[in-house]
């Protein structure tokens, strides 16, 4: 198993900085953190989005970053970076000071295996702490990185190659992680209050690759990536927390000639996942734009971005609006305000769901009018019948499938007529666990 080494803080270091070029949000959507380049050179910026009007703060300390580094907001206006040096992954909390950036060192983790990467994992819930995964060629650290008492901490270590990071529940205890074993990608959950105690999560197929990408604390709703109903394709599916009812495979969500990547779903719809609106990037070869899908409906929703989108970047707020951050040479900050459809009313047999018990506005600008296009048609295969299950499930509801109409590759499609009902999609039941961790078997 790969073991990396706490190196304690040494005071300040002006070292090399940050990260991707995206924008990472704090869970409430109050605070983003991105890497932002002047010229040739990379600085962090803060950006604060639950005032009057959003607004960004650059962070730059005494020597660009480099363009490899990581930023993550914190609920407390600090902004997390992650510098790599000399092999070494360095953390500190930097923050505005008067005309100037302030930096505390919170220490650094030294993994002595060459073939290692540590990255950081999404924003925790509450935002008080920040976590990383350190994947070694045998085994994968879960560190906690930010908010201890002590430094960077070694909270967990687990066989295999792990990827993803999904918090499953507001207190931050449950993470779902995609741990690569025996040739297959399966999601398991890592209790990180209970010593990394793992336990399964997703496990539809015994040769399938199965990733969870997604979840909702207040609906349960999951989404899923697995090859299990077309093996050597990957779809994407949603299922639900705390219930036996299926796992699902819209053929909606499947759009020809482009990939299709969740990245946000609308939190306060209790006991009604169906409803939950998600977001979606879609990148074709004519760029990337918005998509709004939701499990009872047939069809996606296509929108043009908005100028300057930081592309995989947004927030829903309760009442059904994406908040979607955008950059541009006039606007260095700006939200822009998605308010799509509002959903249908449920067909007769939707899904609900019981749940476990949890574990002990900025100003914006108009988004754009959807896009009009012309249609097309997947040419995947029907979803295969559903194999013999532990306990009995309804019947998937056709309703949550859906099957666009063709249009034209690579451009987002207008709203289309609505389909035949195509065939079901392949059910495999949801098992609850202990602890509200659930299992597809």
């Amino acid at each position: 198993m790969t073991a990396c080494v706490i190196e304690p803080s040494a005071g300040h270091e002006d070292e090399d900085v940050i990260a991707p070029t995206g924008c990472t949000l704090t869970t409430d959507g109050a605070y983003g953190a991105r890497l932002a380049s002047a010229g040739d050179s990379w600085f962090p910026e803060r950006w604060t989005l639950d005032g009057p009007e959003p607004y960004a703060v650059p962070l730059p300390r005494n020597q660009p970053e480099e363009p490899g580094t990581e930023v993550q907001p914190m609920a407390d206006g600090r902004v997390l970076i992650h510098r790599v040096v000399a092999g070494r992954h360095a953390f500190s909390l930097l923050y505005p000071t008067g005309p100037g950036t302030g930096e505390l060192p919170l220490g650094a983790v030294e993994c002595p295996d060459a073939a290692a990467r540590l990255r950081l994992l999404p924003p925790a819930p509450g935002g008080e702490r920040a976590y990383a995964l350190a994947v070694g060629p045998r085994a994968t650290s879960v560190w906690l990185v930010a908010g201890g008492a002590f430094g960077p901490e070694r909270l967990a270590e687990l066989p295999g190659r792990c990827s993803g990071g999904v918090w499953l529940d507001r207190s931050g205890r449950l993470l779902a992680l995609d741990r690569e074993t025996g040739g297959h990608v399966k999601s398991v959950v890592v209790d990180l209050e209970a010593g990394g105690e793992v336990s399964p999560l997703l496990q539809i197929a015994a040769e399938s690759d199965d990733r969870v990408l997604l979840a909702d604390h207040d609906s349960g709703l999951l989404i899923v990536r697995s090859d299990a109903p077309s093996p050597g394709q990957d779809r994407l599916g949603w299922g639900v927390l705390g219930s036996s009812l299926p796992v699902r495979f819209p053929e909606c969500l499947r759009v020809r000639d482009c990939s299709v990547t969740p990245f946000a779903i609308q939190p306060g719809q209790v006991l009604t996942p169906e409803s939950c609106a998600v977001a979606l990037r879609v990148d074709g070869p004519t760029g990337s734009w918005v998509a709004v899908w939701r499990p009872a409906e047939r069809r996606v929703h296509h929108f043009r971005a908005p100028e300057g989108w930081l592309a995989g970047a947004g927030l829903w707020t309760p009442e059904g609006v994406l908040r979607l951050p955008y950059a541009t040479e006039t606007v260095p900050c700006g939200v822009a305000q998605l308010s799509p459809p509002p959903a249908a009313e449920p067909e007769p047999g939707a899904v609900t769901a019981t749940l476990p018990e949890p574990e002990p506005g900025a100003a914006t600008a108009p988004l754009p009018e959807p896009e009009p296009t012309a249609p097309t048609a997947p040419t995947a295969p029907a979803a295969p019948a559903a194999p013999a299950a532990q306990h009995s499930a309804r019947p998937a509801d056709p309703s949550a499938q859906g099957g666009d109409p063709p249009r034209q590759a690579g451009a987002p499609p207008a709203q289309p007529a609505e389909p035949a009902a195509p065939s079901a999609p392949r059910p495999v039941p949801l098992q609850e666990a202990p602890l509200g961790r659930l299992v597809t078997n």
